[in-house]
């Protein structure tokens, strides 16, 4: 099994990213590497921090932990370094300051429930799959009986009223 070298391995997860954005097939066939090594590396180099979109798209298809990692790296960058950033990542610095913005509205969670209404909804959800399971069973029943009846009906015909 190769062994390569974290300089190697940035190299290529740089191939994945923004402007070249080329596919882990691609890399794949190209280097030798195996797919999952790839995919690995990709995943390792995204929870590094690194703006690494979950699949090789235009920015705006990007996942959203992409996204944000984008913002928070250009949060202390001047307009230049931000334009720089922006031209070795294949976006535009308008994509940005709309993402800041999307994420700036989004609302924050309320308050963590409590563990008196984590308990309570627990025992609420499961009322509710016993109330499934029950009603389920009464259907499988009425099934059944309907399933037998059309049988006997077909076996002994129907009743005659005199």
């Amino acid at each position: 099994m190769p062994v390569y070298g974290p300089q190697f391995k940035e190299q290529i997860v740089k191939k994945m990213m923004p402007p070249h954005n080329q596919s882990v097939a691609q890399i794949s066939r190209d280097t030798g590497v195996a797919v999952p090594t790839l995919y690995s590396w990709k995943k390792l180099f995204r929870s590094k921090g690194f703006v690494v979109p979950a699949k090789s798209s235009r920015p705006d298809d990007w996942d959203s932990k992409a996204k944000l990692a984008a913002i928070i790296q250009t949060a202390a960058m001047n307009e230049a370094q931000c334009s720089e950033y922006c031209r070795q990542n294949g976006l535009y610095p308008e994509q940005l300051d709309a993402w800041k913005t999307a994420f700036e509205s989004l609302e924050p969670d309320s308050e963590p429930a409590s563990k008196a209404d984590l308990a309570q909804q627990r025992k609420k959800l499961r009322h509710l799959e016993k109330e499934i399971l029950r009603k389920d069973k009464a259907l499988a029943e009425a099934a059944a009986l309907l399933v037998l009846s059309k049988k006997a009906q077909a076996i002994w015909g129907t009743k005659e009223e005199d």
